[in-house]
């Protein structure tokens, strides 16, 4: 079993890479909970949200979220009795939520809906929750103590930020399947996602990170930042603000407990040489996934690392 520790959009897209050379079945998708929320008194996981649709191939690519061709005739009548609307919600996005609601008021667990859903959706692929219990990621800002998505999305990322708080809602226990997982994983893969905010909620379920440090299985991380950007959200100032160098160099530096290899972006070679000095090898290579082809190959490049290239399957 691969293991992908994933946040939303970047991990979705590698994901898709990593399924289309290797079989679905054998890779499982620990998935952040931190940015889960509810709103109008429904139960919110963006990010489980995204990595299912994606993979379900219904993912609104242009957005990178929600469903293709949804509307938001709900929305609009939501705003037209003054209820907030920052949170666009499609209405094929509201079932969703909708149904997870309903299950976890019924007493199904997190782990059983997100299981439930991706396999109404087609999705092979596992996929399961860091934790069943709530994990609220809070970034405090100039603007006060704000939840990421109120950051993120109500406040568009203009905030200046001070910290970050991670599992604002108190201890948070592991999911039941995602340590046995880990220790039993052939390979753990992190994402391509934010190190601060979306790897960081996942590394900080307590017996997390100790599972990872002490796995024989290779362990790989992939670079989200490229250039000293980020190809998404607002990684960069969130390092900073948590004492990140936000450079591929500082994303290994981040992980150099856990991690054997990285992947960096070929416009960050020059940074290999000090990363290989941490005891970590890099591989160099294109980490921009425009489209499948470029999914597929940083797919390959990130089994190629953990030496696992006999397990594609084309």
């Amino acid at each position: 079993m691969i293991v992908v520790l994933s946040g939303g959009v970047g991990a979705a897209r590698f994901l898709e890479g990593l399924a289309a050379i290797v079989a679905p079945d054998q890779i499982t998708a620990i998935v952040n909970t931190g940015d889960d929320m509810v709103m109008h008194g429904l139960h919110i996981s963006p990010d489980l949200d995204i990595v299912t649709c994606t993979l379900a191939g219904v993912i609104d690519r242009a957005q990178g979220w929600g469903i293709v061709g949804d509307t938001t005739e709900c929305m609009q009548w939501l705003g037209r009795l003054g209820a907030p609307t920052w949170f666009k919600l499609g209405d094929r996005d509201l079932a969703l939520h909708i149904y997870r609601t309903t299950r976890l008021r019924d007493g199904a667990s997190l782990s059983q809906v997100a299981d439930e859903i991706r396999r109404a959706l087609g999705v092979q692929v596992q996929i399961i929750p860091m934790s069943d219990d709530p994990a609220p990621t809070q970034v405090i800002t100039d603007h006060g103590e704000l939840h990421f998505e109120e950051y993120f999305v109500r406040e568009r990322c203009q905030p200046a930020i001070y910290g970050v708080r991670l599992h604002a809602a108190g201890p948070v226990r592991p999911a039941p399947a995602l340590l046995p997982l880990l220790a039993n994983a052939t390979a753990i893969i992190i994402a391509p996602s934010n190190p601060v905010v979306s790897v960081g909620p996942i590394l900080a379920v307590p017996g997390v990170r100790e599972a990872i440090s002490s796995t024989t299985a290779p362990v790989i991380a992939i670079s989200p930042i490229v250039g000293g950007a980020a190809i998404k959200g607002p990684a960069v100032p969130m390092m900073k603000a948590v004492g990140m160098q936000p450079t591929a160099l500082g994303v290994a530096e981040a992980y150099a407990d856990l991690i054997d290899g990285i992947v960096i972006d070929t416009v960050d070679t020059e940074l290999a040489p000090a990363i290989q000095s941490l005891g970590i090898q890099p591989l160099v290579t294109d980490t921009i996934m425009v489209g499948i082809a470029e999914k597929i190959a940083l797919a390959r490049a990130a089994l190629e690392l953990a030496g696992l290239t006999a397990m594609t399957n084309n």
